[in-house]
C-alpha cells in the first residue's frame, strides 16, 4: 500500500537536472518521517537513481519526460516515463569519462526494474530501490 506520491513533470526549458533534484529530496524527507529508510545510504541510492534516469530521458529522448516517486511498503519506486521507445543499452562504462555507468549502478542498486511500453509511444522505466 502506497503512503507517499510525487508526480513531477520534468520540462526541458526549466533546468530538468535542477528540479529533479528538488522535488525528490522533499519527497524523501517526507517519507523518512512516515518511515525511516532501512539503512543509512537509502536516501542517496534514491536520489543518485533519479539522477540517472532523469539524464537518460533528457540526453536520448525528444519532448516531454515524468518523475514519479511512490514510497511503498519495502521500497521507494523511482519512475521516468519518456517519449523514446528506445529501451536503455548496458555498455562497457568508460574510463575516459565518456559515461556508461548509469544503467550499471541503477542495476546495481534496485531490487527491481521493469519497463513498461506506453501505449502512445515511449516507456516508463521503474527501479525499486530498498527502503
Amino acid at each position: 500500500m502506497s503512503t507517499a506520491v510525487l508526480d513531477h513533470p520534468l520540462s526541458r526549458m526549466s533546468r530538468p537536472a535542477a528540479s529533479a533534484r528538488d522535488a525528490p529530496r522533499a519527497f524523501l524527507a517526507s517519507a523518512a518521517h512516515l518511515r525511516p529508510p532501512a539503512k543509512a545510504g537509502s536516501l542517496d541510492d534514491v536520489l543518485l537513481v533519479v539522477a540517472e534516469l532523469v539524464a537518460n530521458a533528457v540526453r536520448y529522448t525528444d519532448g516531454p519526460s515524468a518523475l514519479h516517486l511512490e514510497l511503498l511498503d519495502d521500497s521507494v519506486d523511482v519512475c521516468v516515463t519518456d517519449q523514446s521507445p528506445r529501451l536503455p543499452q548496458l555498455r562497457t562504462p568508460g574510463m575516459d569519462g565518456t559515461g556508461g555507468w548509469g544503467w550499471f549502478v541503477i542495476k546495481r542498486l534496485a531490487t527491481r526494474i521493469h519497463i513498461k511500453p506506453m501505449p502512445e509511444g515511449g516507456k516508463t522505466i521503474c527501479a525499486a530501490l530498498p527502503w
